[in-house]
């Protein structure tokens, strides 16, 4: 058992139902082309009973689930079968929804995302669009009305336009995703990437997930990604940074212990507060959990 004397929020991880629900990147051929290589072994179901037996021994108390390209035609459906689970497994604590913001009928989609208290924000990923298209931007607008958190996936090379996203709309809470996509490992790639996320962090109302940090091809190992883990919280601060699993993606390369268990490593030199931080309370006070005692 591992015991850490703090409590832990994993706060990005997915579930899926293919017997009943349609998400074609796991369904469909040809596959898309994917970060870690080949995904086959994503393509089943990914139930609450399959997460309990990956986090087992860890003291998990909440979690956040991530929209998992569920079926674009149908937007709210994925947001309803998981307050189902929710309501059956006592998992996960919040949502983050999927919502087409360039499409005329984001407002209704928003409204009705809003009516299922489990989702606390939308995600987006804006392939093939900027964040600075107009109809994106109406889109985004929006999720404040509502008080919606934003999840955004990108590379770290769109991260100026992150950082513009941010400063033209204060109010609305952006938490990059998996640390920016550091894939490229050079030092040229590091370096680029170093340069783009202390851009990100010029904006206040965007925190980072460290998260997704495996590269293809490997297993993930401590030595690879323990450097990465401290930069992004030297960049952000240990207030906007919280850790999370990505799981079942992640398991493509790595077993939840020997992630996390890197994670703790990495932290080991922290105060027990910012450790609570950065496995717990921001990812609590970010998405508005309410979590067990």
């Amino acid at each position: 058992m591992i015991s850490p004397p703090f409590p832990l929020v994993d706060a990005h991880h997915h579930l899926w139902d293919l017997s009943h629900n349609r998400h074609p990147w796991l369904q469909d051929e040809p596959m898309i082309p994917f970060r870690y290589g080949d995904y086959r072994p994503l393509c089943r179901d990914y139930a609450p009973d399959d997460y309990r037996a990956d986090i087992a021994g860890f003291a998990v108390t909440a979690t956040v689930a991530m929209e998992g390209e569920w079926n674009p035609a149908d937007p709210l459906g994925e947001s309803r079968w998981m307050a189902e689970v929710a309501c059956g497994a006592g998992f996960p604590q919040g949502f983050v929804a999927r919502a087409f913001l360039h499409q005329d009928n984001v407002h209704e989609v928003l409204a009705a995302h809003a009516e299922i208290p489990l989702v606390r924000g939308i995600r987006h990923k804006p392939d093939g669009i900027t964040m600075n298209d107009p109809a994106w931007r109406r889109g985004f607008a929006a999720l404040s009305a509502h008080g919606f958190s934003f999840d955004l996936q990108v590379p770290h090379a769109r991260l100026r336009e992150a950082l513009d996203l941010a400063e033209s709309f204060p109010e609305t809470q952006i938490i990059l995703n998996h640390a920016g996509l550091p894939a490229d490992r050079s030092p040229e790639g590091m370096s680029a990437w170093r340069k783009n996320m202390a851009l990100a962090a010029r904006a206040p109302n965007i925190a980072v997930k460290i998260s997704g940090l495996g590269l293809a091809g490997r297993p993930w190992r401590a030595d690879d990604n323990i450097p990465v883990v401290h930069r992004v919280i030297e960049l952000f601060g240990v207030h906007r940074c919280m850790f999370a699993s990505n799981f079942p993606v992640d398991k493509l390369l790595g077993r939840f212990g020997i992630i996390f268990g890197a994670y703790l490593a990495a932290t080991a030199d922290l105060s027990i507060a910012d450790r609570t931080r950065l496995f717990r309370d921001n990812a609590v006070e970010i998405y508005r959990l309410v979590v067990p005692k």
